[in-house]
């Protein structure tokens, strides 16, 4: 039954030699990888008006030199993500950049932050999707939470089913957003310049001098949240068609070209039409109601704003499982996230990413502007680290025309550091908790790596010298009476050694007496050991009997402890039952330097 539900949801199992057709080229790219940074515009602005509401509405107008500067910084990333892309090829992003050229507890600091990043742009997005709906139907306001967990559930089948796939479905809405996006900013721009649209009031379009720096800072750290995901692209070369690194330089030109043209044309129309943010409504539908009125364009545009929020989670999807995998290549995460699904894909790191994002979900309770402040400095902590590890490369390297790259990182860097330490200073009661996670996250994956090259150093062998050695076999089967459960696993253990005993416990002389008759008219042709439990204990009178075959035995026999275990014909009858077999199997293999084997016999009935 569970293999039709999971061929239903995620299609037939895929072989390995199609893996080059799950490549991307760069119109599907560019949707997949694209839609966190081309969401954001989404966002963006109405993070910088929730800044300068602090001051009142006077203050609206510091949105356009503020959107302008965020638009430099993104001419600025796009810039430099492209040269990385060239650098490094394989993909890693600011992983690999900090890796090869700063230092691994660096590269720690960026993959982790990365991480984070990619789960909190699930949450975040599928929370910006689920305002998106309410704005428009404000009865569904009290379900938030539930309309985000179904959209995280969708995606996470999608995802299961192999990129392309996904690429295929959800590049269309990806691109009804950019046009009905381009379509309202023309179309209101029009109304504006001839004078049909309702214009802000004066007192919106006036300027204040009271301004402080501090608060034109904060609004711009805050309007830098919707350069999140810019990063996407350099992280994901390998998702690629051949030639890779050339078609991912060009889908990270067109997505900057797009996210700059769309985030100045809805910070231009915000001014222009005096949005003001609202808890009950978005930004952008109060665009759209200025531009189209609340008619079927309104409901069109709050509908693909509602879907490329929560479709924005895909660019997570895609980025996530591949930079656990290099994590996990070195050794810094668990080794199942190195694991490909049915369908090609790194399942355990999508559905990882899901049921964190899920969490983060219910935590927060669905409120976007809670996780955007941690969300935006988990990218821009990597941003700097990128640009900082490019600009070493420059200067050890020294490639023809390094010194016009290493200007372009420099500024990027300095750029980016800056937005952090802004992002820290103005909003530090939010995103403090970044710094007790991040190196706890370093440390976890030091642990990791310690314990793999421990058991790598412990498992290695010096094929001259170590030879396996022959032993003998002591086997030890703990029984509770006879049954055909029993029978059968003392005729196996025959065919294994001519040492076998068998150990029964018991509580009372009675129902030893009872044991040791019945067994001496049965006669196995095995010796049957008893012992008794003062405490009405099975395993602690059984471990020391073990430890002292252990002690004589060990250097000369294996010992094998055969443990009968009858298995039931439906898996619920299992419940009715003692379970001392796994209790006394888990116990052995955790303590016991001892071989331990399960011998089932099945029910028929």
């Amino acid at each position: 039954m569970f293999d039709k539900i999971k061929r239903f949801l995620i299609g037939r199992p895929m072989k390995s030699t199609e893996i080059e057709g799950e490549k991307l080229g760069k119109l599907k790219a560019l949707a997949i990888l694209s839609s966190d940074a081309l969401s954001s515009v989404a966002y963006g602005t109405e993070q910088i008006l929730i800044a300068l509401m602090a001051v009142g509405v006077s203050a609206l107008w510091y949105s356009i030199p503020i959107s302008i500067a965020v638009l430099g910084l993104l001419t600025i990333l796009i810039i430099s993500y492209r040269q990385t892309i060239f650098a490094y090829p394989g993909g890693g992003g600011a992983y690999i950049v900090a890796k090869d050229n700063i230092g691994t507890s660096s590269s720690l600091i960026a993959g982790g932050a990365l991480l984070v990043d990619y789960i909190l742009t699930v949450a975040v997005s599928s929370s910006a999707g689920t305002d998106a709906i309410t704005s428009a139907f404000p009865a569904l306001h009290d379900h938030r939470v539930a309309i985000a967990l179904i959209m995280i559930i969708f995606l996470t089948i999608m995802n299961l089913r192999g990129v392309t796939e996904s690429a295929s479905v959800l590049a269309i809405p990806i691109y009804l957003f950019v046009v009905s996006i381009f379509f309202m900013i023309g179309y209101g721009m029009i109304k504006y310049f001839t004078g049909g649209a309702v214009m802000a009031s004066h007192e919106i379009h006036a300027t204040v001098s009271n301004v402080s720096l501090f608060l034109l800072l904060k609004a711009f750290s805050s309007g830098c949240s919707a350069l999140t995901g810019v990063e996407a692209v350099s992280n994901a070369i390998p998702h690629f068609r051949k030639p890779e690194e050339k078609n991912a330089a060009a889908t990270l030109m067109m997505m900057g070209i797009i996210l700059g043209l769309m985030f100045i044309g809805i910070s231009l129309l915000a001014y222009w039409f005096g949005a003001v943010p609202n808890p009950k409504e978005t930004v952008i539908s109060q665009i759209a109601a200025g531009t189209f009125g609340r008619g079927g364009m309104y409901y069109f545009i709050q509908g693909i704003t509602a879907i490329i929020l929560f479709l924005a989670a895909n660019t997570a999807y895609s980025a996530f499982p591949l930079l656990s995998f290099m994590l996990a290549k070195d050794k810094y995460m668990p080794h199942m996230f190195m694991v490909r699904g049915d369908r090609l894909g790194f399942s355990n790191g999508i559905l990882f990413l899901s049921t964190f994002s899920a969490i983060l979900v219910i935590a927060f309770e669905g409120h976007t502007e809670s996780l955007i402040p941690l969300y935006a400095v988990g990218v821009f902590i990597p941003f700097t680290l990128s640009q900082f590890g490019m600009m070493l490369r420059w200067i050890r390297l020294k490639p023809e025309g390094w010194v016009v790259k290493l200007v372009v990182n420099t500024i990027g860097m300095l750029t980016t550091l800056s937005i952090t330490l802004i992002f820290i200073t103005t909003k530090f009661e939010r995103v403090w908790i970044v710094f007790i996670f991040l190196p706890m996250m370093v440390y976890v994956f030091h642990r990791i790596r310690t314990h793999y090259d421990n058991t790598a150093d412990q498992l290695r062998i010096d094929l001259e010298i170590d030879k396996p050695i022959a032993k003998g076999n002591t086997i030890v089967i703990p029984i509770s009476g006879i049954t055909q459960v029993v029978k059968n696993t003392v005729s196996y253990a025959k065919t294994l050694s001519d040492n076998v005993v068998a150990v029964y416990i018991g509580f009372d002389d009675e129902g030893i007496q009872k044991m040791e008759q019945k067994w001496e008219q049965w006669n196995p042709g095995i010796r049957l050991i008893v012992l008794k439990s003062r405490y009405r204990s099975i395993m602690r009178p059984l471990m020391k009997f073990i430890e002292t075959v252990e002690w004589k035995k060990a250097e000369e026999d294996h010992i094998t402890i055969l443990i009968p275990q009858f298995i039931t014909k439906h898996w619920w009858e299992n419940l009715l039952h003692n379970q001392t077999s796994i209790m006394m199997r888990a116990y052995l293999l955790r303590h016991k330097d001892v071989i331990v084997t399960t011998v089932p016999f099945r029910l028929k009935k």
